[in-house]
């Protein structure tokens, strides 16, 4: 199956299964899983932050990180695509009581929620923002007295499209959320990073939610497996995405968003293409994407070069 819809669909390799059957494991509630304590002590130092906490999800990650840094009424300021707004089930809200602030404040008055955090995701939509937009957003935070949270899902393919080292991203906020399980190969989990003070109220607050796992140890060693192994080759996925992107616009029926970087290619189509049916004749040659106004492709560890000349050849023929 070659499968474009986001980078989620990525599976273990035979390496690391062999170390997730192997993983001692115990109950992390009780803080006795050898493996979860070992991924999250390596995490320290990985980001050099002062504590890690593993989680079940990016969507948990986020929340808690929310929970932690917010009270019942307090709000947080994100932008109006930004996944913990729109893509997360609305759960600062249904769950912590935290108002979402996706437009311009307005003036401090009592009657308002008083703001707490700002949150920022990197990379959005494919797309990096770079040190000098984080140094100010760092700036912005401190003269208004604000935490700073990284919705961090992809933050490796911003250090891999920047060359730099992941600490360089991480430094500059309060508390950071980062998928294992998307480009970087693990089947479950993310983990949340902060300060002891923060980690210790989002470790509570995971209890609450019923994220307390019990034998977790073979995620989270399929999670330091992906941390030591698959950061470095995610260059590949973003030069497979430039490569599909230059394929598929040398097709007349495309017009594809050619300034994009990383794993993510967007494209809009003619209207004589109807899209469902595309994709249904493509699927019948185990070629999956989600059909949509705007397509997103998005490149992993499961797409190969020669999987996007065998799309691109199946696209054309069925166009």
């Amino acid at each position: 199956m070659i499968d474009f819809r986001s980078d989620t669909v990525t599976k273990p390799c035979n390496k690391m299964r062999d170390i997730m059957y192997h993983a001692p494991v115990g109950d992390d509630v009780y803080g006795d899983d050898e493996s979860v304590n070992q991924l999250e002590a390596y995490a320290r130092l990985r980001f050099n932050v002062a504590d890690a906490l593993f989680c079940s999800s990016g969507t948990q990650a986020n929340l808690l990180a929310l929970m932690a840094h917010c009270e019942r009424g307090d709000e947080y300021i994100c932008g109006q695509t930004a996944h913990n707004y729109k893509f997360e089930g609305g759960g600062a809200a249904v769950i912590g009581s935290i108002q979402s602030q996706p437009i311009e404040n307005e003036a401090d008055d009592s009657h308002f929620a008083k703001t707490r955090l700002l949150t920022l995701e990197n990379t959005i939509g494919g797309k990096v923002l770079g040190i000098d937009y984080l140094i100010k957003a760092r700036e912005f935070v401190d003269q208004h007295n604000l935490a700073l949270h990284l919705d961090g899902a992809r933050a490796f393919n911003v250090a891999a499209e920047l060359n730099l080292d992941i600490k360089e991203i991480t430094k500059h906020f309060d508390s950071v959320s980062i998928c294992l399980s998307k480009g970087l190969g693990a089947p479950v989990g993310s983990l949340l990073l902060g300060s002891e003070q923060l980690i210790a109220k989002a470790r509570r607050w995971r209890k609450v939610l019923g994220g307390g796992m019990r034998q977790a140890g073979m995620l989270a060693a399929a999670g330091q497996y992906a941390l030591e192994n698959n950061t470095q080759r995610l260059v590949d996925d973003h030069a497979n995405a430039r490569y599909l992107a230059q394929q598929l616009s040398e097709i007349s029926d495309f017009e594809v968003n050619m300034s994009n970087t990383t794993n993510m290619v967007y494209a809009t189509f003619d209207n004589s293409i109807n899209i469902t049916k595309l994709a249904a004749d493509l699927k019948a040659h185990d070629i999956v994407f989600s059909p949509s106004k705007q397509l997103r492709l998005v490149t992993h560890l499961g797409i190969t070069k020669a999987d996007i000349d065998t799309f691109i050849k199946v696209l054309t023929a069925h166009i």
